[in-house]
């Protein structure tokens, strides 16, 4: 085992002045092209900015100044994030001339960031973080407590509005920032407190030591992350609901001021979960790093599988090592190269290199020192490969069965007749009923039915090779046309939107996780790049003389019904009941029908939620459920 070697700290005496904060260039262009700084303007960039204010928080944690950060969703709005940092300065900065915090807060590049000596390690590292949140926000104060002193600023869509004024005495110090989303940006501004409570549990499992303390005013909501033990805490939290095959596996190493920590620990399950953090940053889209480390492991399990004679002339493919695998990989370097001020891709060429030495080595010697673990590991793979044959082989023999219908596609595939991919869709339909409206109520030149007999196999329970010997699954995946895993190829999609229709009822929520279930384990890119829809069907018909009105909810025919002596109202049990028309106008016509987008909030709560709710862990789900029941739409 490597031993810890602890990061290089920042002591008391380094400078953090104005003359520090560094300045390339102005706001221009912020607001005009916001998803450029914060990759949307819809709920995914509003709590980036967020994560901007507290990522800067979460810097001067690294270099030892910071050991706790609150964040506060206000009643009017507005969020506070509170520091016990250094504070950023406010003497006038030597070459601009006004206060140092006004320059951070008002200039596109500028901070801490670009000087080395004052942030050795941290995630902010383009320096554009806090001034394109004052950018998009309608108004932004700045409180910061330095030298016995407590000072404030107040800006509005990054313009400067008072000037840095003393406003009293104060012990410690530490950054205050409260803003306020810009409605004219953001086409919400409401903060979800799930979302950053996703967030914040990771920040702290990367940082053992720091306290985050999290609150929604107006819920009444309060809770404080703190780890002390780091990574190891964290991978054994990833497979709360799984059963792990040995205790993690952890290591840390040192060179040239990059660190690399690896917490790796495998279950019975048979998906795989990469979870990589540069500078506390999760890149979800992986990058050098992660390319790194799969490289690694599939060459240390190989190796050690042939010198112990399980393997001879085969290998094991990547695929075969990473089955029931959960890692947790943490680099901390400087001055990282990401694709996008969004950080979800780490690019820096010579990081794969690192972490594929260090990996090698690490585990290559874990493997040595415990044969136990190093056994199972190998049996796993040894289990994943026999099924990924045989996967192969039913895969194959599903397709030969469907060679005689058109082009290879399945038989009860109903196409659509525009070969243009990004005009067309596919409804994925449960039920014969349902299925024989949808194919005559459909636009054919667009839409194409593809119907499912009942509910489809739980992939969260099964095996790939008997997940891939499903008739219904292998249907799904031809129609689609990407392929699955390795051979996973996007530009093969034959459909630019892919949409779920199932009852609005108890059974339709099933089939449609089984349905999400298959699509995030299988081709989670599907969902990534905002292929993967479900259908709203109207829950009720309300005719009003020889007009029709479809509502979706209890809550919408209240209201539309209201004091209406005996409305002709009809319950739709389900989409059988529907006419051909119906169904067209009601949940089909592209400009009138209703379709929700499936996104991936957060890889890890995803992977748990899905866990939770289709796995073995009967415990965990009733609790997950019992904790979330009030959040859910009962069809009573």
């Amino acid at each position: 085992m490597l031993s810890d070697i602890k990061q290089t700290k920042m002591t008391e005496k380094s400078t953090y002045t104005a003359a520090e904060i560094k300045v390339l260039e102005g706001l221009e262009g912020v607001r005009k092209r916001p998803s450029m700084y914060i990759g949307s303007t819809g709920k995914d960039g509003l709590h980036h900015l967020v994560y901007e204010v507290v990522d800067n928080s979460v810097d001067e944690a690294l270099v030892g100044f910071c050991k706790k950060i609150k964040v506060t969703i206000n009643k009017n709005g507005s969020v506070t994030v509170d520091d016990d940092g250094r504070g950023i300065p406010v003497e006038s900065h030597p070459t601009l001339k006004i206060p140092a915090v006004e320059v951070a807060l008002t200039k596109l590049h500028a901070g801490g960031k670009f000087d080395k000596k004052t942030y050795l390690i941290s995630g902010g590292l383009h320096g554009v973080g806090v001034s394109v949140v004052n950018a998009l926000s309608e108004k932004l104060v700045v409180e910061v407590k330095r030298d016995g002193r407590i000072y404030s600023q107040e800006y509005s869509r990054g313009q400067t509005k008072t000037k840095l004024k003393e406003i009293g005495k104060a012990e410690g110090t530490g950054t205050t920032i409260t803003f306020w989303p810009d409605p004219e940006i953001f086409s919400t501004i409401l903060f979800d407190y799930k979302v950053l409570e996703n967030r914040f549990r990771e920040i702290v499992f990367l940082n053992p030591g720091l306290k985050i303390l999290l609150i929604d005013e107006a819920k009444n909501e309060k809770e404080e992350f703190y780890s002390a033990g780091g990574i190891i805490e964290f991978v054994k939290w990833l497979n709360r609901s799984k059963e792990a095959l040995h205790k993690p596996i952890y290591f840390k190493k040192e060179v040239d001021h990059s660190v690399i920590e690896a917490a790796i620990q495998y279950n019975s399950s048979y998906q795989e979960n990469i979870f990589g953090f540069v500078n506390t940053i999760n890149t979800v889209e992986g990058g050098t790093h992660v390319s790194g480390f799969k490289t690694a492991l599939t060459r240390v399990i190989n190796d050690y599988a042939k010198n112990k004679n399980i393997l001879k002339n085969e290998s094991f493919l990547g695929e075969d090592v990473r089955e029931g695998l959960t890692v947790v990989l943490s680099l901390k370097m400087q001055e990282p190269q990401f694709e996008g001020q969004t950080k979800t891709k780490l690019g820096n060429s010579e990081m794969k290199g690192f972490v594929d030495s260090v990996v090698t080595k690490a585990l290559g010697e874990f493997f040595e020192e415990n044969p136990e673990i190093a056994r199972k590991i190998t049996a796993k793979a040894l289990d994943s490969a026999k099924a990924r044959i045989a996967a192969k082989k039913a895969k194959d023999l599903v397709r030969r069965k469907n060679a005689f219908s058109l082009g290879g596609l399945p038989g009860k595939l109903a196409d659509c007749s525009s070969k243009k991919s990004e005009d067309t869709e596919l409804y994925i339909v449960e039920g014969e009923s349902a299925a024989g409206s949808s194919k005559m109520g459909r636009d054919r030149n667009i839409q194409a039915i593809l119907p499912l007999k009942g509910k489809i196999l739980n992939v969260e329970k099964s095996s790939p090779a008997r997940s891939l010997s499903s008739e219904e699954i292998v249907n799904l995946i031809t129609a689609i046309g990407t392929g699955v895993g390795e051979s996973f190829d996007i530009t093969n999609l034959r459909y630019n939107k892919i949409i779920l229709m199932s009852d609005a009822d108890v059974d339709g929520e099933h089939i449609k996780t089984l349905l999400l279930t298959f699509f995030y384990r299988f081709m989670p890119q599907l969902i990534e790049n905002s292929h993967i829809y479900a259908a709203l069907p109207p829950l009720y018909r309300i005719r009003k003389g020889s007009k029709d009105l479809y509502v979706y909810s209890d809550e919408e025919l209240k209201k539309e019904i209201g004091s209406a002596d005996n409305p002709n109202v009809t319950r739709f049990k389900g989409l059988g009941e529907m006419s051909a028309q119906q169904l067209w106008d009601t949940t089909m016509n592209p400009k009138s029908r209703k379709i929700k987008k499936i996104f991936i909030e957060d890889a890890v709560e995803a992977d748990s939620v899905f866990s939770m709710l289709m796995g073995d862990d009967v415990q965990a789900r009733k609790a997950f459920i019992q904790e979330n029941a009030k959040e859910a739409n009962l069809d009573i």
